[in-house]
């Protein structure tokens, strides 16, 4: 590869933008280090450090409270970090935010729409917010509108419009500037299953046609599993686990057999027991179950059984899978993704919401 020059240098040493060819590449649409973000004596992001290349799509995954929405909020400019540095299309986050939001879409948790307007009159407003001019603009509305399937509703007032149509008038929004990163915050959330796959589809479609780069949040294990190129598992505030859906669940090296116990005081001595004998590659628990992760499952069973047998300890059921992303979630922090207490999450939400007034 000949590098004919460097054009510019947005951030650390990676994010340099190259030119071969007369073609501009970029290495990293998206980059932190060590970004941290403290809301009085709450660390909301913990020197998180990540990297996205251009036309990724990249999931932030773990339970509400977990600091996915504070890390995009930094990201999108709406909040400036506490400590650490970042980059979006080259552009620092603090230094140069314009060019940050000239280069983004933000799709946000809450709906951010005037349903007394159409959906039309909606994406006409963005567009001239982002100085799209007339011909462009109307040009745009019928391509992003085509995109997510609203074309014969684009005329009716948004308050007429469903959970899920909104959505998908909230993405094609976010695309009306053709923006190079595109933020989708908890894309999904609250939506029926079938509405939330559809969903599902238009991401993909756009992450593919528009070859716009995508970060989104969940704690659907199900849709960061089908949709993300790679995934970072972030709780408290810190990245836990980073690579692709298939390699974190073979990093779990095997099949998952759930046993589920009459006493959920036995647990703690079948786990021993399992990690003494070694027939297990990862041994975990969850409420009255134990989770162990062994190569050959089917073949594993009877001697799984016979260890539990021999310990006294009674199962009333057993059950073979693969890993799933909710093992390799509770392997590498100790719980589910939806064990978060209530509690911590309203807390960090008040701290934030009072913030902004």
């Amino acid at each position: 590869m000949i590098i004919d020059k460097v054009i510019g240098e947005g951030f650390g040493n990676s994010s340099i933008i190259f030119q071969i060819n007369k073609k501009t590449i970029m290495l990293y649409a998206i980059e932190t280090s060590g970004i941290t973000k403290q809301f009085d004596d709450i660390t909301a992001v913990n020197k998180v450090s990540i990297s996205v290349k251009p036309g990724e799509l990249f999931g932030l995954l773990g339970p509400n409270g977990a600091g996915k929405t504070t890390l995009i909020n930094m990201l999108s400019t709406m909040t400036d970090p506490s400590g650490g540095s970042a980059a979006v299309w080259g552009f620092d986050v603090v230094k140069n935010a314009d060019m940050v939001r000239q280069s983004i879409g933000v799709v946000f948790q809450d709906t951010t729409l005037d349903d007394r307007l159409t959906g039309r009159e909606n994406l006409d407003l963005h567009g001239r917010l982002y100085g799209l001019d007339g011909k462009t603009r109307k040009k745009r509305i019928e391509e992003v509108l085509s995109l997510v399937e609203l074309t014969d509703r684009a005329d009716a007032l948004v308050k007429t419009y469903s959970g899920g149509m909104m959505r998908r008038l909230e993405i094609a929004r976010g695309l009306m500037h053709h923006p190079h990163v595109l933020f989708l915050d908890e894309p999904t959330l609250g939506l029926d299953p079938q509405t939330r796959i559809h969903i599902w589809e238009y991401i993909k479609t756009l992450n593919k046609e528009e070859g716009v780069t995508i970060m989104l949040t969940t704690h659907y294990m199900e849709e960061a599993d089908h949709l993300c190129d790679r995934i970072a598992i972030i709780d408290h505030g810190e990245i836990v686990a980073l690579d692709s859906p298939e390699a974190m669940k073979n990093s779990l090296g095997g099949d998952v057999i759930t046993l589920e116990l009459e006493k959920p005081g036995d647990i703690a001595g079948l786990c021993s027991a399992y990690q003494k004998n070694g027939c297990a590659n990862i041994v975990s628990q969850k409420n009255n179950e134990v989770f162990i992760t062994v190569r050959d499952g089917e073949r594993q069973i009877p001697h799984v059984l016979a260890l539990a047998s021999n310990a006294g300890i009674p199962i009333i059921s057993v059950s073979l899978r693969k890993p799933t992303l909710d093992d390799v979630f509770l392997h590498h922090t100790g719980k589910a993704i939806r064990d978060k207490e209530a509690g911590e999450v309203e807390r960090v939400g008040y701290i934030i919401r009072s913030r902004r007034k």
